[in-house]
């Protein structure tokens, strides 16, 4: 087996929070509290889960964008977190982010043609007209074209502005792309679009994808396998195929019985799962498991103990003391 692109041990990302002029306890926000994961090269990893889970702060962590509290980012066998500014710069050559709102990515006073040739000029790597053909380059890789590199920002609808962005995301021929939420933004008659194009530009240069979305229909089109976050935890991960078809934790099957069908009859027939209950407070320490508080099965011990991530009968990975793991399913 050949060793992954990323690899992502026990990351942690806790926000102090301030409290008050007299208190002295010091509070922080769990955004990202112990998650760890793989991801080979050419793959898509999707990250799912509400609002507010943690995806994106996890998704800026692996580009340090935001600084880890704790744990490791090891990237091509290189630890992300040790390195220094000057490691950081060269290892972020490799390693590329694409935004959710396209038209703030942009510099408005800036021509695209500018902006996509900018990584590259400001690490001169190319100047003169080897640029100006690598961005005509990259223009008509995204379904653009060079005549288009005079244009500001303004002057392209949302689809094409995020096309622009994912042509300077390619600039320096990345091996890793963070994609945060990148269609949520856009019409849904655009969406597939850019989904699509993300899938042929995978299949042509062969980069790997950790893809952000909340959208379970967009991650179910992309990703080869899904990484299902609830309150800054992994509860489930599984091949895309295997999710779909058995979600294993109670969270990920509320989740799941949420998206709709395209058949009226089929959706009048669905169980829906209506989650009630309270979220924890993300300034404390969790007791036992982070959806206990939510969860119709929960029983005692879900309470207090906090359930290890498993490998379970199906070959999913599951957070969930009810879900028993692939050694006790077979002897059973």
């Amino acid at each position: 087996m050949t060793a992954p692109l990323l690899e992502v041990q026990d990351l942690k990302v806790h926000y102090p929070v301030r409290t008050g002029w007299l208190s002295r306890r010091k509070l922080f926000v769990r955004a990202v509290d112990g998650v760890s994961f793989a991801l080979g090269r050419g793959e898509t990893l999707g990250l799912v889960g509400e609002s507010g889970c943690g995806k994106s702060t996890l998704g800026n962590a692996i580009l340090r964008i935001v600084e880890p509290t704790a744990g490791s980012i090891r990237f091509k066998g290189e630890d992300v977190t040790a390195v220094d500014r000057g490691g950081l710069h060269r290892l972020r050559r490799h390693m590329q982010m694409i935004f959710q709102d396209p038209y703030s990515s942009l510099n408005p006073k800036l021509p695209v043609g500018e902006a996509i040739g900018e990584p590259l000029r400001v690490r001169g790597l190319l100047k003169g007209r080897a640029l100006a053909e690598r961005v005509a380059e990259l223009l008509t890789l995204v379904g653009l074209g060079p005549e288009h590199r005079g244009r500001y920002p303004h002057e392209f609808s949302g689809g094409q502005r995020q096309r622009l962005v994912i042509a300077r995301a390619l600039a320096l021929s990345p091996d890793l792309i963070v994609c945060d939420e990148p269609v949520s933004a856009l019409d849904v008659s655009i969406r597939s679009q850019i989904l699509n194009l993300l899938v042929a530009l995978q299949q042509r240069l062969g980069m790997a994808y950790v893809f952000i979305s909340h959208d379970l229909s967009v991650i179910r089109h992309i990703s080869d396998r899904v990484v299902v976050m609830y309150l800054g935890h992994v509860v489930e991960v599984a091949d895309r195929d295997v999710l779909f078809a058995r979600p294993l934790h109670p969270y990920t099957q509320a989740l799941i019985s949420a998206i709709p069908l395209p058949d009226p009859q089929a959706q009048r027939a669905k169980r829906r799962i209506i989650l009630k209950g309270e979220l924890p407070s993300p300034t404390e320490p969790l007791t036992g498991c982070p959806f206990h508080t939510r969860c119709p099965l929960a029983e005692d011990r879900c309470r207090h103990v906090k359930p290890a991530l498993e490998r379970k009968a199906s070959g999913a990975y599951v957070a969930c003391h009810l879900v028993p793991p692939a050694a006790a399913a077979a002897a059973a």
